[in-house]
């Protein structure tokens, strides 16, 4: 088969060389004149280019279809194919490690219909540029993915965590439940009087079966990726701020691919 770029050379032969009209040469190498006539006009990609390695630099840990869904909010790109051909273009990816999986038998999770009727909370663990360690708890809403919120310590016991729930159900309202491990912050004895008086029931997955908890632990992957990996603290209060300021983030900018890269935010919104 011959190319529609080879059959205008052979219709331009034809006229130059054989004096031929342009319907007939068309017509015997099989090509329409206005296909003969049309000349590609390339898409000016310069901003989009200049704003993708933007976005790239500034999240590294962003593949290029959570980069896409961020041009795409900002009105540059419609299409994927495009931001993927101007990714690669641009030499940029995501190196990931090979982990090797185990086949672990699973169980399902029932999925909440709206928002507060279920959250799950755990602790992600990481330490200062000096070496000292501090902890942080996650608290997610398991419909909108939406991050409830954060608290930054360097020891954080059960009557701290009660408080804390106190505060966001303060800002927010009462889940039902709210989904855990078998800590012993969240089996303590605040938490016990905290659940009798705030009427939320403790949901205590299984011991050694995080994957009852699956929501809380994607969350903290993605927390540990894109933001303790990403940085180094030089104190309590700087990792405290800048912990902050990625919740807000991940809750108003960044799309989420198990929301049809909505942000948690919007999806909530939307289902509202």
């Amino acid at each position: 088969m011959v190319k529609p770029a080879n059959k205008k050379k052979v219709v331009r032969h034809f006229k130059l060389s054989y004096k031929l009209s342009e319907r007939t040469s068309c017509d015997l190498v099989g090509i329409s004149r206005t296909g003969f006539r049309y000349e590609p006009k390339p898409k000016d990609d310069k901003h989009v280019r200049t704003r993708l390695l933007e976005l790239a630099t500034k999240h590294p840990s962003y593949g290029y279809l959570f980069l896409h869904g961020l041009l795409k909010s900002e009105g540059l790109v419609c299409n994927k194919k495009r931001t993927y051909r101007i990714y690669t273009e641009l030499g940029l990816q995501v190196r990931t490690k090979k982990r090797k999986k185990l086949i672990r038998p699973r169980m399902p999770m029932f999925v909440p219909n709206r928002t507060d009727v279920r959250w799950s909370m755990d602790f992600v663990s990481d330490q200062l540029a000096n070496g000292r360690r501090f902890r942080v708890l996650n608290v997610i809403d398991d419909y909108s993915r939406e991050m409830v919120g954060q608290l930054t310590s360097f020891s954080i016991s059960g009557r701290q965590v009660a408080r804390f729930l106190v505060q966001l159900i303060d800002q927010r309202g009462k889940p039902s439940q709210v989904v855990c491990d078998n800590g012993t912050e969240f089996t303590s004895k605040a938490m016990f009087f905290w659940q009798q008086k705030s009427g939320v029931k403790l949901g205590f997955i299984q011991p050694g079966k995080p994957t009852q908890n699956a929501f809380i632990e994607s969350l903290n992957g993605k927390f540990r990726n894109e933001c303790l990996n990403q940085n180094w603290f030089k104190s309590i209060e700087q990792a405290t701020d800048k912990i902050e300021k990625w919740r807000k983030h991940y809750n108003t900018v960044r799309p989420h691919s198990s929301l049809d890269y909505l942000t948690p935010v919007a999806f909530a919104e939307q289902a509202a």
